[in-house]
């Protein structure tokens, strides 16, 4: 079975800039930014991403702010304070250079133990067993594992599984190695063993697959639960002064933490726009009045369906002119002033510079979408 696979590995694998060089540092890189992320997605990131920071040290040093610009629309930003706390700590005590043992690559910010078996298993050949996603469901069709992979006895199994399956070749053997056979199982469930409809007429290894053999390719893995989204309504706000709009860091602890934000809340801090001028003239001081509404966008956030309703507001208060103004006093913090040039350049949220591109329209454009 693993010779099959293997063989339709080599002649089937994606040419994926990861595989071309796989130091620690790159796979690493990757497998970070594919989680939860379709690789299709990832590629323009990745490469950007090694050109801005081409070593450990690079990133440890990279400017906050930066890595989150760089970051954006990937999603999941955890991810790259997590990266950024990694490279950092090996920067300290590992000389600026990835571990090598297993103990220590699991001991970094972000990563578990899948992450750290891959990191050490595609870079370096050593025979560490790997579990996620797809060769989860490969595994479970392969031995017909009806048990749903989530529940803590079919995980049990599917890692002795992924263990055994490991081949115990000489390191330098990398296509017929553990590095081999981990990517082969991972490629198979990307490109042929798939969620929905899997291409068992042309899978290598269908004939050997109890899923296959028992027609229970529909129904493998079990059932796993689905995340139950939860509706919520947000308000965003455009205050403007001098062709300058108002906006803030978010804070620790809060949704999309670090990156920049127009003035946004729903509840409980804001239910309605009377609650959503109360909440923002508590920050701000002063009277805050929300006016027309520019725009309602809809999307998703981990595990709540939202929808932004976007409002032009006015600010009437001691500290509501241009900041750079002595006579108006400072703005109160995290709070600034930022023009759509420097908004550029700052990180934000997929719908904050959804916001910023609607601002950038002609304002005839801009006033009909209400």
């Amino acid at each position: 079975m693993r010779q099959r696979l293997l063989t339709w590995f080599s002649e089937n694998a994606r040419d994926l800039p990861w595989r071309r060089d796989h130091s620690p540092y790159r796979v690493w890189i990757s497998e970070i930014m594919c989680q939860q992320t379709q690789v299709a997605t990832v590629l323009p990131y990745f490469e950007r991403f090694l050109s801005t920071y081409p070593t450990i040290r690079d990133l440890s040093a990279a400017d906050e702010s930066q890595l989150m610009r760089m970051w954006e629309g990937l999603g999941y930003y955890r991810r790259a304070r997590s990266l950024h706390a990694a490279a950092k700590k090996m920067a300290t005590e590992h000389d600026g250079e990835f571990p090598d043992s297993f103990e220590d690559v699991l001991a970094l910010p972000g990563i578990g133990r899948y992450t750290a078996g891959a990191i050490l298993s595609i870079s370096r050949n050593e025979a560490f067993p790997i579990l996620e996603g797809n060769t989860q469901r490969v595994f479970s069709r392969w031995i017909g594992l009806t048990t749903p992979p989530t529940e803590k006895v079919a995980q049990s199994r599917l890692w002795e599984l992924s263990d055994k399956m490991l081949p115990r070749k000489k390191a330098s053997d990398r296509t017929n190695g553990p590095a081999g056979f981990n990517q082969a199982a991972m490629e198979l469930g990307a490109l042929i063993c798939s969620p929905k409809s899997p291409k068992c007429d042309v899978c290598p290894v269908a004939t050997m697959c109890h899923a296959h053999r028992m027609g229970l390719q529909a129904e493998i893995p079990g059932k796993i639960s689905k995340v139950q989204y939860e509706s919520r309504t947000e308000i965003a706000v455009v205050i403007s002064r001098a062709e300058k709009y108002l906006v803030r860091t978010i804070p620790e602890g809060v949704r999309f933490a670090g990156m920049i934000d127009f003035p946004r809340a729903g509840p409980p801090e804001a239910e309605d726009v009377l609650g959503m001028e109360s909440w923002l003239a508590e920050q701000l001081g002063g009277d805050v009045t929300l006016g027309m509404r520019l725009k309602t966008i809809k999307h998703a956030v981990t595990r709540y369906r939202m929808t932004l309703h976007i409002h032009l507001a006015d600010w009437a208060g001691a500290n509501a002119g241009d900041n750079s103004d002595e006579q108006q006093g400072p703005l109160p913090e995290p709070w600034r002033w930022a023009s759509i040039e420097e908004l550029a350049d700052l990180p934000m949220s997929v719908t904050g510079r959804k916001i910023v591109r609607l601002l950038d329209r002609p304002q005839r454009s801009l006033f009909s979408e209400g």
